[in-house]
């Protein structure tokens, strides 16, 4: 069954601007919602406004850039005329900033539904249905039912109205679990502040190695919190990150050595950002995209080209090690497959073996740190191939 949305973008925030355009995630409220409710698979998406000023016209044409297809209408009937007959409706109230998983909950409920929260003092702002809840901001309804309202509308509120009509309909109640995954009605800027730091944290993802598990940490928090402010694209930050991986092999060729393990380590932490901000758009990265899986053999060139420059220098040793290096950590990939190691942190990968590469840098080992990471890759395959058959036998 298709699946729209509607959300309202028309009542006023305590400073006379619109709630909608209150600022969330270096964007706006709207923003959010169109993503949430895109996320959770809306499509149309309809802005319900009594206006559109210059800001609300920038969000949306932000988000036609992006792919997703909202329509500001004024006229009920306009918003009537964007679902197709028979199709349910994800609505959300004007103001709301709802968790991304009660949306995407909502939309897969087979019959209408509304979210609700105790009517209780924490829950005053929301809108109350009886004597012992509130609505949650969240609903879904049947198109027919918009049709029917905007017939009989008037002067009454359009969300207002349709939610009466769908509970009076006996539409499902959804209770949301009280906590930190609550929606949030909002009336000024200040309100947000806490909702977004819970968005922040929780686009941390796993930390799979353990530079970016005890390294990185603060350069990642820092740099997502401020791009978030601009509009900086995450797939911009994995080609910055494969641009530099592949500019440190080109200089290892040059026997520009320190300037090559300084490109390297800038790009460590832009592929982690880059997930975190594709996370808080709602927009998460393609598993499969080329140019991020494009990092790990970027990365093994570059260990190619030191490999290279020190055969011209030191021996052929070194140019060995750096294959072979490189051939124990492809195994070791290929080898883990989907299983879970213990302690996969401490094990060889791209980012270890980057920061690994500082302390032989200071005292221009660098043959050294070739035959180091020979050993930490293979001792990483034969750790992972004895887990791997542990698990399987």
């Amino acid at each position: 069954m298709a699946l729209g949305a509607l959300i309202g973008a028309y009542q006023e925030d305590d400073s006379g601007g619109i709630r909608a355009l209150l600022p969330l995630s270096g964007r706006t409220l709207l923003e959010y919602q169109v993503r949430c409710a895109s996320a959770a698979g809306a499509a149309p998406i309809v802005v319900v406004v009594e206006r559109v000023p210059q800001a609300l016209q920038d969000a949306i044409e932000r988000l036609r850039l992006d792919g997703l297809t909202v329509f500001p209408v004024s006229d009920v009937q306009e918003a009537v005329s964007r679902f197709e007959a028979g199709s349910m409706i994800l609505l959300i109230g004007d103001g709301v900033a709802p968790p991304a998983e009660l949306v995407a909950e909502l939309a897969e409920e087979t019959e209408p539904a509304v979210a609700v929260v105790p009517d209780d003092e924490a829950h005053e702002a929301f809108e109350r249905i009886d004597a012992e809840a509130r609505w949650a901001g969240v609903a879904l309804l049947d198109a027919r039912l918009l049709g029917s309202t905007a017939a009989i509308l008037g002067d009454w509120d359009l969300q207002s109205t349709l939610l009466r009509r769908t509970l009076q309909e006996g539409a499902l109640r959804v209770r949301v679990a009280e906590g930190a995954g609550e929606p949030l009605l909002v009336d000024n800027a200040g309100q947000l502040e806490d909702f977004q730091q819970r968005l922040i944290a929780g686009s941390r993802g796993r930390r799979t190695d353990w530079a970016s598990r005890y390294v990185l940490p603060p350069i990642e928090e820092l740099a997502t919190t401020q791009l978030l402010e601009t509009g900086a694209r995450p797939r911009w930050l994995i080609w910055a990150a494969l641009a530099l991986t592949l500019g440190g092999a080109l200089a290892f060729t040059r026997g520009w050595l320190g300037i090559g393990l300084g490109l390297l380590l800038v790009s460590t932490p832009l592929d982690l950002v880059a997930a975190r901000l594709a996370a808080l758009r709602l927009r998460p990265l393609p598993a499969r995209m080329p140019s991020r899986l494009a990092l790990r053999p970027a990365a093994g060139l570059a260990l190619l080209a030191l490999g290279w420059w020190e055969m011209q220098h030191v021996g052929w040793g070194a140019m060995l090690a750096a294959v072979v290096a490189i051939a124990f950590a492809e195994a070791q990939r290929i080898e883990r497959g989907t299983v879970q190691v213990p302690g996969n942190h401490w094990l060889f990968s791209r980012r270890n073996a980057i920061f690994a590469a500082i302390p032989f840098a200071i005292t221009g080992a660098w043959t050294p740190y070739l035959v180091a990471m020979f050993i930490y890759a293979s001792v990483s395959f034969y750790y992972t191939q004895h887990v791997r058959h542990l698990s399987t036998g």
